[in-house]
Order: C-alpha cells, then structure tokens, then sequence
C-alpha cells in the first residue's frame, strides 16, 4: 500500500493528468527499467507526448491526436522488463481507496 502511494505522490505530470488523466499512464516495474530503455523511448514519443522514469518506473502522457501512439508498441516487456501499466485515472482511484 505505502509503495502505491509513493507512485501516486510522484507523479512527474501532475498538470497534464488534472486535465486529460486517461491520456497519462505509468508502467509499474518489476525491476527498475534500465535508464538506457527509457532515454531510447524518447525516438517513439509524438512531439505532444513526454516519457520521463520515476524510481525506475515510466511514465507517459499520450497524444490525443494520435490514437495509435508509437510509444505504447515500444513500452513492451522485452525492452523495458516486466511490468504492468495504468492509467492516472486508475492509479489515483487506488491510492484514494488505500489513503
């Protein structure tokens, strides 16, 4: 539960996820993704999208004008290990419920 929070709390796109929380994401890491992954997600990014690592986990603001972004093929488990993804609409109904 204190490990959900913490995600939540750090979330690095808080302005974009007050207005579009659905087009926010992150992908919860088993093992910090190699930093090396996350710099090379930067190529896939639209230049309305962003891809930043908070404690080895990524996170992303996807287009709305792109329905079928680049970074969502990129961000598969053999690049970036194993690891599961939400959006913020999820992750903060979560950590309300844990709260």
């Amino acid at each position: 539960a204190e490990d959900w929070l913490k995600l939540a709390a750090g979330n690095p796109f808080p302005a974009d996820s007050a207005k579009a929380g659905d087009q926010v994401a992150v992908r919860v890491m088993r093992k910090p993704a190699p930093v090396e992954a996350v710099t090379g997600l930067q190529a896939y990014a639209g230049v309305d999208e962003k891809v930043t690592s908070v404690g080895g986990d990524i996170w992303v603001v996807f287009s709305r004008e792109r329905p079928s972004s680049r970074l969502l093929a990129a961000m598969n488990h053999k690049r970036m290990g194993t690891g599961t993804s939400r959006n913020w609409n999820t992750v903060r109904r979560l950590a309300e419920m844990l709260g």
